[in-house]
């Protein structure tokens, strides 16, 4: 009987003895101490600015919208990639194109020929409309084919290309609430859309106001105050820094000269009738410089800056490249902002079949760097690009890729990739930067 005690008491000691080395064991293995827990655990902790994110998110929202820490990381690791987007470059970029799939049929795409004003040299010209998705309007084809600004994977890769390029700041073009271009669809409805799109990668918005129908100073005061009551909280709704300290929205307006010094002053002047000077919704207005006498007009009208958006060279006084360190002299004795826009060609015939003199081209990129080397010397304080993706007109800088459609063939940006465009902004973006910073010192 005591034998039987001493071996069951030698049992449980050892028993107790094996419990004893596979919890320190266990310990040994806890993700405290070990290497690979502890990285693992790390993954499961969302940075900073996530967990601000997620401290603002209300308690009844449903699991399926919470980002996953992991994704999250992705995506803060991906930005990292990017270069940083330079505030001081701006691209105009175009929100009017639609396809079957997002809109239910082409628009823009399918952009009718324009017929010359000329009834005689009208006669001469092919009329009609293109036929997508082989026939486009545009003399160039894009890589993402003939897309639709609603697509999500659309922005998102047009976000990527402009953070890929340097570019910090869209300008989108812009038509009122239920107004629209004479070819297109409502686009107002697609901003929060851009702006959602743009603050992910860090990207600015600015409205490039079109000369919608009937604009005056009354209805601009209207729009200016829709704008900023519906986007200007929005993150990526930009605010230009003034020199008195001030963050206020900056707009180009197109086409500014249709509307007379007076009609303007009663908007931008203090003492306007419609004046939003000192007011809730001031902002920094950019009127388009396209004849020198239309110098004058523009601190008359009360505006803030000029830019001068066509990528011809030659075509207008103020898309000439050798005016522009004139301008930017007229512009620093006035007060104004200069705001250059260059280009990386232009061409226009697919839909005015009649317009070839105005063609500018590319050759292989030169044409682009001699614009941004103009600007650059210039001094201005923004450089705006014409256009990220204004493909009738052939000066987008996206993403194009060879085609063939029967007798017709593309123009394409062959000897080099389809990213060679968005390479050579990044190129001079950083060089602006780098020769704004000597400037100030």
């Amino acid at each position: 009987m005591a034998r039987f005690r001493r071996k069951s008491c030698c049992a449980l000691i050892a028993l107790a003895l094996a419990v004893f080395i596979i919890t320190v064991i266990l310990k040994s293995l806890s993700p405290e101490d070990n290497h690979f827990g502890s990285q693992f655990a790390l993954r499961l902790i969302p940075p900073p600015r996530q967990m601000e994110q997620d401290n603002n998110i209300v308690a009844s929202a449903k699991p399926a919208q919470m980002i996953p820490a992991e994704k999250a990381d992705r995506t803060e690791n991906k930005m990292q990639d990017f270069p940083e987007p330079n505030y001081n470059v701006h691209a105009f970029y175009y929100v009017w194109y639609g396809d079957p799939q997002f809109d239910g049929k082409y628009v823009h795409w399918d952009h009718p020929l324009l017929p010359h004003w000329d009834p005689k040299v009208a006669s001469g010209y092919p009329t009609g409309r293109h036929q997508p998705p082989d026939d486009i309007g545009a003399n160039f084809y894009p890589a993402l084919g003939p897309y639709s600004s609603r697509d999500p994977s659309v922005l998102e890769e047009h976000m990527r290309q402009l953070r890929t390029a340097d570019v910090g700041v869209l300008a989108v073009s812009w038509y009122p609430h239920s107004m629209n271009d004479d070819n297109g669809e409502e686009i107002d409805n697609l901003l929060p859309l851009v702006l959602d799109a743009a603050d992910k990668y860090q990207l600015k918005v600015v409205f490039h106001i079109e000369p919608y129908k009937g604009r005056d100073d009354a209805n601009m005061r209207e729009n200016i105050k829709y704008i900023v009551e519906r986007y200007g909280n929005h993150p990526a709704f930009y605010r230009y820094k003034t020199s008195t300290g001030k963050f206020l929205p900056l707009y180009y307006i197109y086409d500014s000269y249709l509307q007379t010094p007076d009609v303007w002053a009663q908007l931008l002047k203090p003492n306007g009738i419609s004046t939003i000077r000192n007011t809730l919704y001031d902002g920094i207005f950019i009127a388009l410089l396209v004849e020198e006498k239309h110098k004058k007009d523009i601190p008359t009208a009360g505006f803030d800056g000029l830019y001068t958006y066509f990528a011809t060279n030659g075509f207008t006084y103020g898309s000439s490249y050798h005016n522009w360190r004139s301008i930017k002299t007229f512009c620093d004795y006035n007060d104004l902002v200069f705001i250059p826009s260059v280009g990386p060609g232009y061409i226009d015939t697919s839909i005015r079949p009649w317009n070839s003199q105005n063609t500018r081209n590319r050759i292989n990129g030169k044409y682009y760097e001699t614009s941004f080397n103009a600007a650059v010397e210039a001094r201005p304080q923004i450089i705006s690009i014409t256009s990220f993706n204004e493909w009738h007109e052939g000066t987008q800088i996206e993403k194009a890729i060879p085609k063939t459609w029967g007798k017709t063939v593309y123009l394409d940006y062959l000897p080099y990739k389809p990213t060679v465009y968005l390479e050579i902004t990044q190129k001079w973006a950083r060089k602006f930067s780098e020769e704004q910073k000597k400037w100030l010192e």
